[in-house]
């Protein structure tokens, strides 16, 4: 049967605490920090060699479905209770509403060193030590807000503009794709301030500290993030219901991205299983 991933602005107190103590636990475990090495190794940009599949590329979608299915996968093997919340971006738009309460992520990081010294991953916990990291610090970061450069989250109509494109992706299937509903979600633009960082990418950038990095995943927030940018697919999958993952054959001979993103019916690395095989969950989960 499947099971319900929920709004993280309605979870109930007995929601929030088998959430957070499944996630302590995979990190007492070490197996969280499995997942913050593979997002690390899997993310490839456009200006490196070899094959992209979690960002820059149409495969970005199905890759973090996959993704967070190993996660939740793995939530549950502790607490057969626990699904990944989503965090809806548009709505939840304060450094003091959900998921930032001190029974949930805790709060933004402090001014000198935007270390987060509040809720249940804070740093003087002794519960959550960064280990697979690309700096220096040990403890998670936030600067919710960005506030010496200020940034806005998202809005409806930023994330209207991307559900109403038809065509999943188009050539050339990197971050300067400039149509498609893949890249305007995950959010690759030009320019600088809000034009370069859309939907998806300027999340990041609002919850700034390690959420700015491959290392994203140190931060608990970016599977609530990632939960609502799958949301926002299966949206985008029932308003479109004749268009599907693109491209559908891989690139021809001679194109720069032969070889270097996943068709729809192609593997998809690590996992033995390809795009079109990820596009329908309906029988895993749904969403409330």
């Amino acid at each position: 049967m499947a099971y319900t991933r929920k709004d993280v602005s309605t979870l109930t107190a007995d929601e929030k605490r088998r959430f957070v103590q499944a996630m302590l636990e995979l990190k007492r475990r070490g197996e969280y920090d499995e997942f913050v090495r593979m997002h690390i190794d899997f993310y490839v940009s456009d200006g490196e060699d070899g094959l992209r599949t979690a960002h820059m590329s149409p495969s970005f979608l199905p890759w973090h479905r996959r993704f967070l299915l190993e996660l939740e996968r793995a939530l549950r093997r502790v607490d057969s209770s626990v699904t990944v919340p989503y965090w809806d971006w548009t709505r939840d738009r304060t450094t003091s509403a959900a998921p930032w309460t001190d029974d949930l992520l805790g709060g933004t990081g402090r001014a000198r060193d935007r270390q987060v010294t509040t809720g249940p991953f804070a740093y003087a916990t002794g519960n959550w030590t960064l280990k697979e990291r690309i700096t220096d610090e040990d403890y998670l970061t936030r600067e919710l807000g960005r506030p010496a450069d200020p940034i806005e989250l998202p809005t409806r109509s930023d994330l209207e503009w991307a559900l109403q494109d038809p065509v999943y992706d188009t050539s050339p299937w990197d971050s300067t794709s400039t149509a498609g509903f893949r890249n305007k979600l995950e959010g690759w633009g030009s320019g600088k301030g809000a034009a370069a960082w859309r939907n998806h990418n300027r999340v990041h950038r609002w919850v700034g500290g390690v959420m700015v990095s491959g290392a994203s995943v140190n931060d608990p927030v970016f599977w609530m993030h990632h939960a609502f940018v799958d949301l926002c697919w299966l949206r985008w999958q029932r308003r479109h219901r004749d268009h599907r993952y693109l491209p559908a054959r891989p690139p021809g001979q001679g194109s720069a991205q032969r070889g270097r993103i996943v068709a729809r019916h192609e593997k998809l690395p690590p996992w033995d299983v390809t795009p079109d095989e990820l596009e329908d969950h309906g029988s895993i989960y749904r969403y409330a």
